[in-house]
């Protein structure tokens, strides 16, 4: 075989092209993950807060969003 010949094959192989694929799609469903994770994070300690100040008879609604 001579370097022309590989060079050409290698250049038409696309195996390699799926395992980017996936790694790009994984690497997006896990900062949608982490975005999600932080803004539930942030409204739960809101939530707790709330409570806690309404625990202490500090009158607050907890209720709203």
């Amino acid at each position: 075989m001579d370097i022309k010949c590989l060079l050409k094959e290698f250049i038409e192989d696309e195996s390699g092209l799926t395992a980017v694929e996936y790694a790009i799609a994984g690497g997006l469903v896990v900062g949608g993950m982490i975005a999600a994770f932080n803004t539930l994070g942030t409204n739960a300690t809101d939530k707790i807060d709330c409570l806690a100040s309404a625990v202490n008879g500090n009158s607050a609604d907890c209720t709203a969003p």
